[in-house]
């Protein structure tokens, strides 16, 4: 047991010293510092430990080293001094401790055997390589010897033993034949690790005389052959025969058969086994057994699982290998061989050892004197490797003193060192498996600060992200850092600064701000140094719009979009990436300014494309799928099972989707025997099956297709599947629609509709016709006729039911018995017309007709109906006689009545009617004749006034188009409107119905009239016509309504009353700004106008205005108002009616003066208004 270790008294530093470790100087890696640095040699490149070397080719032993002055070098050989002057074989490269031993010219490599060992050595310290190995490689050849042949009988186990000569390194052992071809392995015959044959049980094949071992010499590029294996296999058979040839036939003889045997282990031999392997390398585990049939091999691990992601089973399972190996996989590993006899099992009891690796590797110290430091040398293995130290390649037990340093076990104390401190320490860690050496230099340096960063070095980053300003310095002392921002600014403190080791300054979130000159200061104890760097912060770049994904269809467009926002002073690269690689190279493929356009889209073009953004100091991407869809693939590989005679099963395998689901599957079919070429729809099936039942009709010879149909259409039909022809079979149906219908009087012609080709089920298809007269106790008749459609039974009664059937029948039999319908015998024109017409008139242009029916069976065919002709005779108002146009009005059915509409007031008709059948019409009843009654009649055809005077209009107009009858008089209503378009008292007038004009006399000056006209008749009054006219003014009056907004007395009087109020609004601002009063309302209220009353406060209207000339008062709300509209309240009557829309213009007095149509209106409401007319001087004020 190991007793603890506890700290002595003299050691109390100790653990600060350990902790110390971290402030001891790092050189920078800067070649212009190291120039000037000295620094204790470093060994750089070193020979292998164990150096094989070919025999034939000079020696080169490695050994390569730097320091500050340049080391020089020397060997030992076996732990003595190796004084390569006093060897002429042996040279040194210049400038180097590599040597190079001359065997090319006479040198013997044998006579160089040993142990080397290189030393670099400078004025602060000496460094030393591992201890290099030398040794030839060797290939002997192969020890004579007699290989007796190999005689095997059929079934049993063999080994060929190759023994190879012993080489160095060892050889690599594979077997051939004579043609120097490999001989087959498997997991009856196999090479072993040991490079012996392993056959578990041969076979007659395995006869041959030409079983080669070869030895493969890598270093020396030789293949070594041992002399040919004969190998003869006895089989049972041969060996019976031979035996029988030598025995008699009395003698009982006969070798037993091939037998088969349990497992064996050929190797490893017993049940358990050991094998010890370092940790790093390769395990190799093999079980190779015997027995037939051939056994299987298994592994495990007893305990344990085998490791999952190191563990691989070569040679047929027969080895084991686990790469890596660790402590870890030490343990006990079962192999298991196994056939159907039974097993065997053999245990390898695996430990791991380990050569010396490190733990903690010392590292190299640089210190400023009075520093302290440590140097730690830590290595484990197994066992457990010692640890020894040296100094500049000497033992440290007999090294020069050295006051600063102590040596604790793995660690090496440094306190107060000073520059005489400087060495190279080595560290030895060893174990019976091997050993480690390092070196580690201490460097005591005393040197002012450095600042290695190139000065007013410019930083650019992107806003938001982290700056780092560097300030790589390096000085003995190690040197204190600090940061200024600005020439004059203050020292940079607080957590939006991160300061760094190295001398880095941080800025974790760099902004806007942030821009400016830094400056690092480095100081220590032998001086100080500054130096300035500059940060520019620039705006980030960004996809503000970036690709969608996109469903195209195959050989369509699309366009991907990439518009950026970057900052002005960055100059961005624009990449697209497909799938991450490159975009093919295709000229389909259009890369603009902003986006990507791909052009005839198609399968291969699916994917994720992607843009990136570059710039000098930033990168941005986006990504977006292309998904190209396109009708299915045609299905395929069509299958036709399960045949019956009435269905069979069909199935594909469906096409590719092309990235749209298929929906439903159409499957068609051909009959090659009746419609061969067409295709016919059979039924669909969801996209989701691939299998359907198909039903089959007989005499068919069927092919199937299938169409496969998505979102974008449908796919091509797949190929035609195999043909299958179905049996005959008599008819499972007769044809449909039959009729019968007679073309003539006297026959009956009967149709159908004909079966199509696979409804015939089979061949030979005919039709039974039958037919009888139906009430009446008649036999059928039939008649087969050959595959038509019509057949006409001749010499019938006119118009009598037949029962009739059509049966279909081929030469397997008859169809189902056929149901029955009813048909008729042909149709002749009705015998007789209808009787006791009468008609009833309801009014002037409505009248009704009433006939008799007649007998059915004079109809003589199926009754459509009546027809009744009438027509106008003459108008009893005019006696002239016109053209007769017949019109024609036909009832459905066995109707007996009918309306007539649309007749002529005040004329005379007559009228007829005849029954109508599906042959034609029957003769007509006699004429019947009715009059109308007087009607109204419509309006006078024209109303013209003419010849206006100051009082008089002469009215002239036209008698009604259609008086309707006798025409007794004509009314004549008028009535004047004022220039507010408010209606006057309403005047009526009965003028006689044989006058044609009218002077109405009497009447006002200047004033619009409004006339109504209509005619009378006995019975009423027709509508009316209306019409406006406007008596004119006399001379004097019509030149004082001159415009006076024209005249220049007015226009200057305008323009001085803008000026008065111009220089009142002056004057009024003038005194406001003084502070000054001015009582304009006090003024208005003084000078009011004495014709304008103020609004009415009650209901918010204007007040009344008074006329200045005969005073008399208007209705208030009857003048036009100020904004010149007429209110609607004021007056029934818009601009509209009196004129053609709203085109109209005013008089210069403000009167309407708009042309007036002659369109009809209602009756004017009578009233009280005043049928007064304003005189112009009236309408000049109400304007001015």
């Amino acid at each position: 047991m190991m007793k603890k270790k506890s700290i002595p008294a003299s050691k109390p530093l100790l653990i600060l010293f350990l902790c110390q470790i971290i402030s001891a100087l790092d050189v920078p890696l800067d070649s212009k510092l190291l120039e000037e640095l000295s620094q204790p040699p470093t060994i750089t490149h070193q020979s292998p430990k164990d150096y094989i070397v070919d025999p034939r080719e000079n020696i080169v032993i490695q050994c390569e080293a730097k320091g500050k002055p340049p080391p020089s070098f020397s060997w030992t050989r076996n732990g003595t001094h190796f004084d390569i002057d006093k060897d002429a074989q042996v040279t040194m490269k210049p400038n180097s401790g590599t040597l190079v031993i001359n065997i090319m010219n006479g040198g013997k490599a044998e006579a160089y055997e040993g142990v080397y060992q290189c030393t670099a050595r400078n004025e602060r310290g000496a460094a030393i390589s591992n201890n290099i190995v030398i040794r030839p490689s060797r290939s002997p050849l192969w020890t004579k010897e007699k290989l007796e042949p190999h005689q095997v009988r059929e079934g049993d186990s063999l080994v060929l033993h190759c023994r190879p000569p012993v080489g160095l390194p060892p050889p690599i052992i594979f077997w051939m034949d004579n043609a120097f071809q490999r001989l087959p392995q498997s997991e009856r015959v196999s090479q072993g690790l040991n490079g012996d044959l392993y056959f578990s049980n041969v076979q007659p094949e395995d006869t041959r005389e030409d079983y080669i071992c070869y030895a493969r010499f890598n270093h020396t590029q030789t293949i070594q052959q041992k002399q040919p294996i004969s190998v003869k296999v006895f089989s049972m058979d041969s060996l019976n025969d031979t035996i029988a040839a030598n025995l008699s036939d009395t003698d009982i003889y006969g070798a037993k058969p091939v037998t088969e045997r349990q497992p064996v282990l050929l190797t490893p031999t017993g049940s358990t086994s050991t094998k010890v392997e370092l940790r790093g390398n390769v395990l190799l585990l093999e079980c190779i057994a015997a027995g037939l049939p051939t056994p299987v091999i298994r592994w495990i691990k007893e305990g344990g699982e085998l490791p999952a992601n190191r563990t691989f089973f070569e040679n047929f399972k027969k080895t084991l290998k686990i790469i890596d190996v660790s402590e870890a996989d030490s343990g006990n590993y079962k192999c298991i061989a196994r056939n159907t006899l039974g097993s065997v099992h053999h245990v390898i009891s695996v430990t791991v050892k380990a050569a010396p690796y490190w733990i903690t590797a010392p590292r190299n110290l640089v210190l400023s004197p009075g520093e302290d430091g440590t140097l730690i040398c830590r290595a484990n293995g197994s066992p457990k490797p010692s640890i020894s130290w040296l100094a500049n390649g000497v033992p440290i037990a007999i090294a020069p003193e050295d006051p600063s340093r102590k040596v604790d076990g793995d660690t090496i104390i440094f306190s107060h060192v000073q520059e005489r401190s400087s060495a190279v320490y080595q560290c030895n860690a060893s174990n019976e498996y091997g050993y480690l050496l390092a070196n580690a230099f201490v460097n005591v340096l005393a040197e002012p600060p450095r600042i290695l960063t190139p000065a007013n070095k410019l930083y650019q980053v992107i806003a938001d992200s982290p700056a780092l300003l560097d300030c790589a310095y390096f000085g003995s002392p190690k040197p204190e850092i600090e940061w200024f921002k600005g020439v004059k600014g203050s020292i940079l403190r607080g957590n939006e600064y991160v300061f760094h080791d190295n001398g880095t300054l941080e800025i974790p979130v760099a902004q806007k701000d942030s821009t400016g000159t830094y400056t690092c200061v480095a100081r220590n104890e032998l001086g100080k140094i500054q130096n300035e760097v500059h940060l520019e912060i620039k705006d980030p770049t960004m996809i503000i719009k970036q690709p969608e994904y996109k469903v195209v269809q195959r050989y369509g467009q699309v366009s991907f979009e990439c518009i950026i926002k970057h900052d002005s002073t960055l100059l961005p690269t624009v990449i697209w990436l497909k799938d991450n690689g490159e975009l093919p190279d295709d000229e389909r493929f259009l890369v603009g300014k902003d986006n990507l356009t791909i052009m005839n889209v198609t399968d291969k073009d699916d994917g994720t494309y992607t843009c990136i953004v570059n710039t000098t100091l930033d990168s941005v991407s986006a990504s977006a799928v292309l998904t190209v869809v396109a009708r299915p693939n045609p299905p395929f590989d069509l299958e036709l099972t399960g045949q019956l005679e009435r269905s069979i099963e069909l199935s594909w395998i469906p096409g590719d989707e092309n990235n749209s689901p298929i929906t439903h599957f159409v499957i068609e079919y051909e009959d090659g025997l009746h419609e061969p070429g067409v295709w016919h729809y059979q039924t669909e099936v969801p996209g989701t099956q691939t299998t359907v039942q198909l039903k089959l009709s007989p005499y068919v010879n069927y092919s199937f297709r299938v169409v496969a149909v998505n979102k974008i259409g449908r796919s091509q039909p797949s190929e035609p599947s195999e043909q299958y022809l179905t049996k005959s079979a008599s008819p499972d149906e007769n044809p449909a629609n039959v009729q019968g219908i007679g073309s003539e009087p006297d026959n009956l012609v009967i149709t159908w509709e004909s079966l199509k080709g696979f409804q015939s089920n089979g061949p030979g298809l005919q039709y039974k016709v039958s037919w009888r007269q139906k009430d009446v106790d008649d036999e059928w008749t039939s008649v087969i006729v050959a595959n038509v459609s019509k057949y006409i039974v001749s010499g019938t009664p006119t118009f009598v039911p037949y029962e009739i059937k059509v049966q279909a029948l081929n030469d397997l039999g008859y169809a189902p018995e056929p149901s029955e319908v009813i048909g008729h015998s042909g149709e002749d024109l009705p015998m007789v017309a209808p009787g006791n017409v009468q008609v009833h008139v309801i009014n002037s242009t409505l009248a009704k007709v009433h006939w008799d029916p007649v007998p059915l069976k004079t109809v003589r065919g199926h009754l459509q109906g009546y027809k009744v002709y009438y027509w106008k005779v003459q108008s009893l108002s005019r006696r002239s006689r016109r053209h007769v146009e017949k019109k024609i009005l036909t009832f459905r059915g066995n109707k007996t009545f009918g309306m007539l509409p649309g007749l002529e007031p005040y004329s005379s008709y007559k009228l007829n009617v005849r029954v109508v059948n599906g042959k034609g019409e029957g003769p007509a009843s006699p004429d019947k004749v009715f009059k109308t009654p007087e009607g109204v009649p419509s309006s006078p055809s024209y109303l013209k006034i003419t010849n206006p005077t100051l009082d008089s209009l002469t009215l002239e107009w036209g008698s009604p188009t259609h008086p309707n009858g006798v025409l007794t008089s004509y009314i004549l209503k008028f009535q004047p409107i004022n220039n507010t378009h408010e209606l006057g008292p309403l005047v009526e007038i009965r003028i006689p119905a044989n006058e044609s004009s009218l002077i109405l006399k009497n009447l006002n000056y200047s004033t619009r009239y409004k006339f109504y006209f209509n005619a009378q008749t006995s019975v009423g009054s027709g509508s009316q016509i209306t019409e406006e006219a406007v008596t004119i003014m006399d001379e004097a009056m019509a030149s004082r309504q001159v415009d006076i907004a024209t005249q220049g007395w007015f226009i200057g009087l305008m323009c001085a009353v803008a000026l008065l109020i111009l220089i009142l609004l002056i004057v009024c601002f003038i005194r406001r700004n003084k502070g000054g009063k001015y009582p304009v309302k006090e003024k208005e209220d003084a000078h009011a106008d004495p014709e304008i009353q103020p609004m009415k406060e009650d209901d918010g209207t204007f007040g009344e205005y008074s006329d200045a000339e005969d005073h008399k008062p208007l209705k208030k709300g009857s003048r036009t108002p100020s904004d010149r509209t007429v209110k609607k309240e004021d007056s029934d009557d818009s601009l509209v009616d009196y004129g053609e829309g709203v085109n109209g213009q005013f008089n210069e007095d403000g009167s309407f003066i708009g042309q007036y149509s002659g369109k009809k209106e209602k009756e004017p409401a009578e009233g009280n208004e005043s049928s007064e007319a304003p005189s112009p001087v009236n309408a000049m004020n109400s304007f001015v």
